[in-house]
């Protein structure tokens, strides 16, 4: 995601001078991470709620102003509140979903949470990150399926981006005790790696 910001930021910036076919270019490029880190809240109806989402989007475009990486952020805190709505509305708990294509890479050589997830199908690893706590799987999603930095996912979720640190490092170190990853799991997730976590292929 973070590779494509240039071609984002331009395309979004064609569209708000009104040309329609950059606005399917942006949605095109946004879209995929989008609905995985829906599918890590709200599971099957993570459809439902992304056209939700792109509605308030497309209403509100007009009014967007920042760079590739800042449309990603305003688009996922869009999307965060509409999933937040339709829990509130169905008041059930996150249930399981995705797909194959949604998929969580996270690059980097030998290190644990790359470990942990590139083991599992993306099914299955949406349903360990959706037994987190919330704070701790909205921070990985945002991280890994988003591709937003530190600093970024922070503004999502109202946070100080050491906050979020810290609940996507503990999120991931669960996820490897999980898997029975060994002793290991406390020193693959660092600030380096979480450099890493938001490029995806």
């Amino acid at each position: 995601m973070q590779a494509r910001d240039g071609e984002l930021g331009a395309a979004v910036a064609r569209a708000q001078d009104g040309d329609e076919a950059a606005f399917a270019v942006a949605y095109r490029i946004v879209q995929p991470a989008l609905l995985g880190y829906l599918r890590g809240i709200v599971g099957d109806d993570a459809e439902d709620v992304a056209s939700d989402a792109w509605l308030e989007i497309a209403r509100d475009f007009g009014r967007f102003k920042g760079d590739g990486a800042g449309f990603r952020g305003w688009t996922a805190t869009i999307a965060r509140h509409r999933a937040l709505d339709h829990l509130r509305r169905q008041r059930v708990r996150p249930r399981a979903g995705g797909t194959e294509q949604d998929v969580l890479d996270l690059p980097g050589a030998h290190s644990t949470h790359e470990q942990a997830l590139e083991s599992l199908s993306t099914e299955r690893a949406l349903e360990l990150v959706r037994g987190l706590p919330r704070d701790q799987a909205e921070a990985v999603l945002l991280r890994v399926v988003v591709g937003l930095d530190g600093p970024a996912a922070a503004r999502v979720l109202g946070k100080r981006p050491g906050a979020v640190r810290t609940a996507a490092h503990r999120g991931l170190k669960r996820l490897a005790r999980q898997l029975g990853i060994g002793g290991e799991a406390g020193e693959g997730v660092t600030d380096g790696a979480y450099r890493t976590l938001g490029k995806s292929t």
